[in-house]
């Protein structure tokens, strides 16, 4: 298994971000999807992490910076097949990595109530429920964290 830095237009990672796309759609109203798109993954201050068993792009997340010293991640998914095998837990530690060495200090998310697996994994990683921000104030199917990285 192998977690590393990649373009959004890498092999394997725009199927994983339509696949991301179909699980979100199937839980949550379209208006309550807030899925970045390859062009916006391909922005500057963005950082695309990808999952792969040998060649096979298997998970991915990205971290968004904001210039002000926090940013946020998001698109974080694993393949159904894949799960279960601490590969969002590589994910993750390798955004918090990158965040850490672009002196990022405070990482938010936004999550839905109905990924009960995702919330206890942001949880096991430090991760507290703060009140919902920016594009998600008002959206009950948000639910937003947060992480203060040392």
């Amino acid at each position: 298994m192998t977690f590393s830095i990649e373009p959004a237009t890498a092999p394997g990672v725009t199927d994983l971000l339509r696949l991301s796309d179909e699980f979100a759609f199937a839980l949550y109203p379209a208006d309550s999807c807030y899925l970045l798109d390859v062009s916006e993954l391909a922005a500057p201050g963005v950082t695309v992490v990808v999952a792969r068993s040998g060649e096979e792009a298997i998970g991915v997340g990205a971290l968004v910076e904001r210039g002000d010293g926090s940013a946020e991640l998001k698109r974080m998914f694993v393949r159904a097949d894949a799960r279960g095998r601490g590969i969002a837990s590589g994910i993750l530690t390798a955004l918090e990595e990158v965040a850490q060495a672009h002196s990022i200090t405070t990482l938010q998310l936004e999550t839905g109530p109905l990924q009960p697996e995702a919330i206890a994994l942001y949880e096991k990683h430090g991760y507290r429920r703060i009140p919902a921000f920016g594009q998600y104030v008002g959206d009950d199917f948000s639910v937003c964290m947060a992480k203060t990285l040392g």
